[in-house]
């Protein structure tokens, strides 16, 4: 099986629970540090799957990874090779296969309910839930791309997940762990101050409020959709 190769365009924001679940199940995953200046890929074929983690940085800025990273995405839809994104990596996807980044009209930062759309396709990767409290940290949001399907929203934010094949993007962070959301904290202190007016921007004593227990909650969600994700994996080797 080709290793699975993960994108990360902070150091802060790295693939936390999503390289427990892999590990656990030992699927292999390689690091592509954009950050530092790792070169994109040009072929989605080498690896078995692509996944896009976060970044405070918009899809929109002329970065220079980010023409080449549009253009894998578009490649692996071509070739049919599983992508995944979160939050940025969402948007990255949105973009590439035809939607538009735009502000959202609040920042989230925190948790915060999920709901899980009525239709068959968001059955199909989430099961029985109806909705979750997911982790919260963005400025933007993603329309959803032609032909793709949305299966996850909320009062905030009206695209918070689309589905469209074996490829899943996410507004929300279903990947975190303790030490993300820590990290995130020292590092976006004043990001939270300057957001308070939002009615979706929490305190840093709320968001580390019962944290272990809701991560496990979340756990469980990013499961069933790890789960519907590398499904695809193993059908592309």
């Amino acid at each position: 099986m080709r290793p699975v190769a993960i994108f990360r365009a902070s150091s802060t924001e790295g693939p936390g629970y999503f390289a427990t679940y892999l590990e656990r199940r030992s699927i292999d995953w390689r690091l592509v540090q954009l950050d530092s200046g790792d070169a994109v890929p040009r072929d989605a074929r080498k690896f078995g799957g692509l996944v896009f983690m976060g970044g405070p940085m918009s899809v929109n800025d002329e970065l220079p990874w980010i023409i080449p990273a549009l253009e894998l995405v578009r490649d692996a839809v071509r070739k049919d090779v599983p992508v995944l994104g979160h939050c940025l990596g969402g948007q990255l996807m949105a973009k590439a296969l035809g939607g538009a980044v735009r502000v959202n009209r609040v920042k989230e930062i925190g948790w915060g309910e999920v709901r899980v759309a009525d239709n068959e396709v968001a059955r199909e990767w989430l099961g029985d839930v109806q909705s979750f409290e997911s982790f919260h940290w963005h400025g933007e949001t993603f329309s959803i791309p032609p032909g793709a399907t949305r299966v996850m929203q909320n009062a905030h934010c009206e695209n918070q997940g689309f589905a469209l094949g074996r490829h899943f993007g996410m507004q929300c962070h279903v990947e975190m762990t303790a030490e993300l959301i820590n990290a995130w904290i020292a590092t976006g202190g004043e990001e939270i101050a300057e957001s308070r007016s939002s009615p979706a921007v929490q305190e840093p004593a709320e968001i580390t409020r019962g944290m272990e227990p809701r991560l496990m909650a979340l756990n469980q969600v990013a499961n069933r959709i790890y789960d519907r994700w590398t499904e695809g994996i193993s059908r592309g080797n």
